[in-house]
């Protein structure tokens, strides 16, 4: 389950309507303060708070955080320009997730006291707090909520698609609010649905005002802060609201400290980086294992007032890698797909370009307990059998039950050289042979030829590495690297051979696997399913994730799916960083004990005045 901001535009059902079309319980289930996917929430009903915060933690102080890029919009419900960062600050949800307990996906009430769902999921229903109000003083009601899920699915295909199994929602008592499904044993959709940011009916709905429509005029919300000061591209302030509604919740004790988060703009990644490096933002995430190995012993860092911190990602799973746009022809066969995997020297590179400090990615859940290994046994050899026998073995190679996936293993002259043996003997038995150094189709005389699209210059010297031993085998390559804007149009247009994506992924992986690799998003404008994944035995796969009753059958799912994918070699795998690797001005600080899963930037870090004015002293 992948925690978003959903997208959208429409109409609201009036509690009339709603209060005849309420679903008929023969008795109903309890109420609950919590909830989780799979297990029991950790923090039992009336805890003071998580215990990853200080709850003491001083408020005050400004943070500095930066993109690059530019922005022209606050209001992200339209598919319209390019939305600030941060907006999520100013909107509060009907749950709140535990940073600690992100394995089970436990969420707790913040808008909503108390959640209630039968035990086969096919509705939820939302009771909200008294006192919850917006901005402006007016309550936050379940018109709101009904209002808030219509608007935000209207308008976005991809939203649309990601909360498509919502058959309604409609006011069902005078704080409740409820959600039908149209199907039983989806287990995350109530969970889902809670992730739902909600927004004021009273303040769009106003003569002069239109939620489909980009706007740089500061929108009204209810969370733990509001816009303040904006220059449309260039940067754009939260303040922290003194009197916010939910300041005293357990769910928000210790969290929300800095008076001030403001997002400074840079048009260029080098020039951000420089500007970090002049004390111009407080924190910067470092992608680069080069950067970071050869570029961080300025100044800044020998006098202390820079911290580099290596955070262990366990938190989430990723798979990057070169990928084939399959609706070409060309790439439709997989022993093609595969020669492209052994060309690919990666330990070469790594140690060439990232000085040993990336690992290999050897799944789509790479870093994670939901990542295949070895061969299928148990459970998951059930789910994979009894899918191969439902699509009658679409789309599972038998490889998958015969052989481990192993990635190609370079690194030498003479590794690689055995790599593009086998790669030249694939490439012969799927129809390609050498006529005057061009690899050509035998049946129509086309030598193959590729681009690769590229997003910035710094994806340039892996690829041109790449490039180079895939015209060993006679390919002819095309690196094209273009604008930010450029990329995703042509993305979104599908309009590329092979270009490198990232797919993020949570411990609890469910209804977002649809949009990943789903046959239903393969040609859906926009979706993330870039390769064009249409194969049966995985949208089988997705649904044994879906309806998983419990975490050992979750996770046997994950690594059949996991499985499938890679023996299918959609994609070439690239790298991951094992650590986070992170660096910051050390005015600011965070708890002794940080949750296992994640940093929790900035929402429970704060200002630490002393370490500011000595930074101050020291620099003057």
């Amino acid at each position: 389950m992948m925690r978003i901001f959903p997208l959208g535009v429409a109409a609201f059902l009036t509690a009339a309507a709603a209060a005849t079309t309420a679903p008929v319980l023969a008795q109903e289930p309890q109420w609950r303060h919590a909830s989780a996917l799979t297990g029991q929430p950790k923090y039992s009903e009336g805890f003071d708070h998580f215990d990853y915060v200080n709850p003491d933690a001083p408020k005050g102080g400004t943070i500095r955080l930066h993109s690059v890029g530019s922005f022209d919009n606050l209001n992200f419900v339209p598919r319209k320009g390019d939305p600030a960062l941060g907006l999520g600050l100013i909107y509060d949800t009907l749950m709140e997730p535990a940073y600690d307990e992100l394995d089970i996906s436990a969420d707790y009430g913040l808008l909503a006291e108390a959640v209630q769902y039968p035990k086969d999921a096919s509705w939820v229903k939302y009771r909200l707090r008294e006192g919850a109000r917006w901005h402006d003083g007016e309550p936050i009601t379940p018109d709101d909520v009904v209002w808030s899920f219509e608007v935000l699915t209207e308008n976005n295909p991809g939203q649309a698609f990601y909360y498509r199994h919502v058959e309604k929602a409609e006011v069902t008592g005078e704080r409740e609010v409820t959600f039908t499904f149209d199907q039983a044993g989806n287990r995350e959709l109530p969970h889902i649905v809670g992730q739902l940011p909600i927004l004021p009916k009273h303040y769009w709905t106003a003569e002069g005002r239109d939620i489909t429509a980009s706007t740089v005029e500061a929108p009204l919300g209810s969370g733990p802060y509001r816009i303040g000061s904006v220059v449309p591209g260039r940067s754009i302030t939260y303040e922290r609201v003194d009197d916010y509604w939910g300041k005293d919740l357990p769910t928000k004790l210790g969290t929300n400290n800095f008076d001030e988060i403001r997002y400074e703009y840079y048009r260029d990644a080098d020039v951000a980086r420089q500007a970090f490096k002049a004390d111009e933002y407080d924190w910067y995430q470092e992608l680069s294992a080069n950067r970071w190995a050869t570029q961080y012993d300025f100044p800044a860092i020998d006098k202390g007032w820079v911290k580099k911190l290596e955070f262990p990602d366990v938190g989430s799973g990723r798979m990057q890698g070169y990928t084939f746009n399959l609706r070409r022809e060309k790439f439709q066969d997989p022993r093609l797909r595969r020669a492209f995997n052994l060309a690919y020297d990666f330990e070469s590179s790594n140690e060439r370009l990232s000085y040993g400090l990336n690992e290999r990615i050897d799944s789509y859940f790479a870093g994670t307990d939901l990542a295949a290994s070895g061969l299928p046994e148990g459970e998951e050899l059930e789910i994979l059998k009894s899918v191969e026998e439902e699509v009658d073995g679409e789309g599972i190679p038998q490889t998958v039950f015969t052989e481990p996936y192993d990635l190609p293993v370079g690194g030498s002259p003479q590794a690689l050289r055995a790599n593009l043996r086998e790669a030249s003997r694939l490439l012969k038995e799927a129809g390609y042979e050498l006529r005057n150094g061009k690899l050509t189709d035998t049946e129509t005389g086309e030598p193959l030829q590729v681009e690769i699209l590229l997003s910035s210059p710094g994806a340039e010297r892996g690829a041109l590495a790449y490039k180079a031993d895939l015209e060993k085998l006679g390919i002819g390559v095309q690196l094209r690297t273009v604008d930010s804007s450029q990329y995703v149009r042509r993305v979104r247009a599908r309009d590329f051979d092979i270009a490198i994506f990232v797919w993020g992924q949570s411990l609890s992986p469910g209804n977002e696997q649809n949009e990943y690799w789903g046959s239903e998003a393969a040609d859906r404008p926009g979706s993330q399913n870039y390769a064009g994944i249409k194969n049966p035995a995985i949208d089988a796969l997705i649904q044994r994730i879906v309806f998983a009753d419990d975490r050992e059958t979750l996770v046997a799912a994950t690594h059949a799916l996991d499985r499938v994918l890679l023996h299918n070699e959609y994609v070439v795998p690239q790298f991951r960083a094992p650590n986070d690797r992170i660096v910051y001005w050390d005015r600011i600080d965070h708890p002794e004990t940080l949750p296992k899963f994640t940093p929790g930037f900035p929402t429970i870090w704060w200002y630490d005045e002393e370490k500011a004015a000595r930074i101050a002293r020291e620099k003057n």
